[in-house]
């Protein structure tokens, strides 16, 4: 059995408890490289078999989960973040129909959730922005013409761009292209979750500059979008004039409510 497992964006104690458990039980682990966080590995069995999947084809990794699968071994494949997003998963989920081989997938946090922490912001901001974009920008890997980054900037929604630290100056440009004013607010967020954490508010203009004074080069999420300007409307969830399937609109100060806990 293959476990396909999110790491989460980089703090060890970030992986959910289902993870953590598969790790700890785990006969062989094929994790992804610097991505994932060295200190997971130390949850292992002793006697695990630990590979390396950076330096590895998609044929290496195979073989070694048939030759696992073989043995009846418990395979942890330990991606990082959560394995949807950017994560090649699909290819060895493909293959391992084909060989007939069950897996499981066990979803984690992704570095986009940990980068908004690290900002203490929402992407979904009433009368700001209710649409969040993840997306990149095009390098040795394509994106489809239909997905480009001045394309999806035309939305003026919140925006997420992945491993795009290294084409910042063309970033910036295509989504100033897109209509994103050049003073619209913008972030990097490097190693989000990470001991080394650091995050770096700045412009969509100044996106290239920003990383260059900070020696910023990969492992960082760009964030663009007025969810991280201070202007935004009050949310209806807990408006006192906005009726809920659980509370009545209350219309004046004499209908406040009992505040009182729950007793159970």
């Amino acid at each position: 059995m293959v476990y396909f497992v999110g790491a989460g964006s980089g703090a060890v104690d970030l992986i959910t408890v289902r993870g953590q458990r598969l790790l700890n039980e785990a006969d062989v682990v094929i994790y992804a490289g610097s991505l994932v966080n060295p200190q997971l590995l130390g949850e292992t069995k002793p006697d695990c078999r630990i590979y390396n999947s950076a330096k590895m084809t998609l044929e290496e990794v195979l073989d070694v989960i048939q030759e696992a699968e073989r043995e009846q071994a418990k395979i942890v494949r330990l991606h990082t973040g959560d394995p949807c997003l950017y994560g090649a998963i699909r290819e060895q989920m493909d293959q391992l129909d084909e060989l007939n081989i069950s897996y499981e997938y066990v979803p984690g946090v992704s570095s986009f959730c940990a980068a908004a922490a690290a900002l203490n912001a929402e992407y979904t901001l009433p009368d700001v922005s209710q649409t969040v974009i993840i997306t990149r920008m095009a390098g040795r890997t394509p994106v489809p013409e239909k997905e480009e980054i001045a394309k999806l900037a035309s939305h003026q929604a919140t925006m997420v761009i992945f491993l795009s630290t290294g084409l910042l100056e063309g970033l910036q440009e295509r989504l100033m292209a897109g209509g994103y004013d050049k003073d619209t607010p913008a972030a990097i967020v490097y190693k989000a979750s990470w001991p080394d954490e650091k995050t770096f508010r700045c412009t969509v203009s100044t996106l290239a500059q920003t990383a260059k004074e900070n020696n910023i080069t990969k492992t960082a999420l760009i964030l663009v979008g007025n969810f991280l300007g201070h202007e935004y409307e009050r949310s209806k969830l807990y408006d006192p004039s906005f009726t809920t399937e659980f509370r009545q609109a209350k219309t004046s100060e004499s209908e406040k409510p009992d505040l009182g806990g729950e007793t159970r």
